[in-house]
């Protein structure tokens, strides 16, 4: 497993600073951020949280998948990583 954790289910006015926050007892977090829309600047509802250790990104799934974010449930687990994207539209003949 690595130290790199997915958390989707976020409430729409949930910040970088309220994600690292909500996790910040699991251990030492070095990255904490909620993706955004890139057009309207809104949140996505999900995000990732990059701690030090493969052992603290473990615990956050143990103990907050489920948990609790202005009134949402929260899904947390394992990032995987980013499926590889081909160059878009119809094949090239």
């Amino acid at each position: 497993m690595g130290n790199r954790i997915f958390v989707g289910g976020l409430p729409w006015a949930v910040g970088d600073g309220e994600l690292r926050a909500h996790f910040e007892g699991c251990g030492e977090i070095t990255d904490a951020v909620v993706v955004m829309d890139r057009e309207s600047g809104r949140s996505k509802g999900f995000g990732f949280v990059t701690f030090e250790s493969d052992e603290s990104a473990s615990s956050a799934i143990e103990t907050l998948d489920g948990s609790e974010m202005d009134g949402r449930s929260v899904r947390v687990s394992e990032a995987k990583p980013r499926p590889e994207r081909g160059a878009g539209g119809p094949p090239r003949y």
